[in-house]
């Protein structure tokens, strides 16, 4: 089985898409899906500095383009029904990753899925502006004795990655409580990041995106993709959008989706740019796994290997989602 993985917030690094404008056809591709999300993208990409891209409002759109160019290069955007029949494959994103693997899918287009990450930033960015939050990694310490901290000060374990690490999120004062007082065991690394995400905090967040989800037309998806809720396996395109709604405001089981990729028997691993974060943990926790890392074009051979192993060549494409009314 080969897992698709797609990366989270906090993967970007600048001049991400530089590499990839030497391929024919990428740049216009971008400045098209500039369109969708409003920023300019070949800029933000390529010239704009750590503090620029560090926005959530452009992390987030930047991270799924990213991802999305190297599917369409790896003949994957989006799987086909035909790939997806013969196919020993799923799919998983971490957090916004959850959107470019949705797109994969076929659960979405691409530009269905850039307008809802476009907005997903923009509404998440706002309601971290409302109270003073962070987030702070824990590494090390027993898992349930850290969540049980953690709950103890009125903070979340909004991401339980496996590999030892579970990231609190929550008011400033809070997390200074948890610096003051760290779980045993437990090693602390603040984030770089605008607020609580993925905790009530982001509520306000999940309600714009529901506002408009009614609009979306799912199609159905040629493969599985894990929940970041659970790590069940969705297979229904309207399921996969409710839970793109609800995930703004809900902790990250990362951790479960391991799980659910160890019990399929996952042998092998793609993770799309900009990659690194998920192929680490996948080589802590799914030993023995052959695992590519796209972190530029020039990895892209050995992805297209694994691509053609586990999955038929393409066929007929697949009908997946649009956006009604995004003409107009």
């Amino acid at each position: 089985m080969l897992a698709i993985l797609a990366p989270g917030q906090g993967a970007q690094t600048p001049g991400q898409l530089r590499p990839w404008l030497e391929l024919d056809g990428v740049e216009s591709r971008l400045r098209w899906w500039s369109t969708a999300v409003g920023l300019d993208l070949v800029d933000l990409g390529c010239e704009a500095p750590a503090e620029t891209i560090r926005d959530t409002a452009v992390a987030q759109p930047l991270i799924v383009a990213t991802g999305l160019l190297a599917a369409e290069q790896l003949g994957l955007l989006p799987i086909t029904p035909a790939a997806g029949s013969g196919a020993r494959a799923v799919l998983a994103g971490h957090s916004v990753g959850e959107i470019t693997a949705a797109a994969i899918t076929g659960s979405l287009t691409p530009e269905a899925a850039l307008l809802f990450v476009g907005l997903r930033g923009r509404a998440m960015a706002q309601a971290a502006a409302v109270t003073p939050t962070g987030m702070t990694a824990l590494l090390g310490g027993d898992p349930e004795e850290v969540t049980a901290a953690l709950e103890a000060l009125g903070l979340t374990a909004a991401n339980r990655n496996g590999a030892g690490q579970i990231v609190a999120a929550g008011t400033l004062d809070d997390l200074a409580k948890l610096a003051d007082a760290p779980p045993a065991g437990a090693k602390l690394r603040p984030l770089s990041v605008a607020g609580a995400f993925h905790t009530r905090h982001m509520a306000p967040a999940g309600d714009a995106l529901r506002a408009v989800a009614g609009g979306i037309v799912p199609g159905t998806p040629a493969l599985g993709q894990l929940s970041n809720a659970d790590g069940a396996l969705v297979h229904d395109g309207a399921d996969l959008v409710a839970r793109l709604v609800t995930q703004v405001a809900a902790p990250v089981r990362w951790d479960l989706c391991l799980a659910a990729m160890r019990e399929a028997g996952v042998t092998a691993v793609i993770e799309l740019p900009p990659a690194g974060t998920l192929a680490g943990i996948a080589r802590r926790e799914l030993r023995g796994t052959k695992i590519v890392a796209v972190k530029t074009p020039a990895d892209l051979d050995a992805a297209r290997a694994l691509v053609a192993e586990y999955l038929p060549p393409p066929a007929v494409p697949a009908q997946a989602a649009t956006l009604v009314g995004a003409a107009s």
